[in-house]
């Protein structure tokens, strides 16, 4: 696994039905390569399961390392943007590891504000990292 991605190792499909089976009341988008194959998905999912924070969702979004920079994470964003507007979501948050200093850019560059960082909760290969969160009001 890249060091920006939190997983140690690769993880199994069942662990993306499970995560899947989280995010069933949001919306979620699977990006095909001109081949048919997995290139990346993205998925909004509840930040907290209190009717309190309905209006929150989490972000997450993975796209294969070759595919960056051809404007398919903006198109990715901009759909469950309108998923999370059509559902009454009115706030965005996104989990970023430190290493992946190319997700908080793009973040960045697309309305997401900093809004709070955990200092070195993390470690992968012996590294330690901060957990960047970022938010974005729709």
């Amino acid at each position: 696994m890249p060091p920006a991605a939190y997983p140690e190792e690769k993880v199994p499909y069942a662990f993306f039905d499970l995560i899947l089976g989280i995010a069933r009341t949001h919306p979620a988008v699977t990006v095909r390569d001109a081949d048919g194959g997995i290139a990346g998905f993205g998925m909004l999912r509840p930040h907290n399961p209190m009717p309190a924070f309905a209006r929150t969702a989490e972000i997450t979004c993975f796209l294969r390392p070759d595919l960056t920079g051809r404007g398919i994470g903006p198109e990715v964003l901009g759909y469950l943007e309108a998923g999370a507007r059509e559902r009454g979501i009115a706030c965005i948050l996104a989990s970023i590891s430190s290493l992946n200093e190319g997700s908080i850019r793009f973040h960045r560059r697309h309305g997401f504000v900093e809004c709070g960082r955990f200092r070195n909760v993390g470690s992968k290969r012996g590294v330690l990292f901060d957990v960047v969160w970022m938010q974005k009001e729709l």
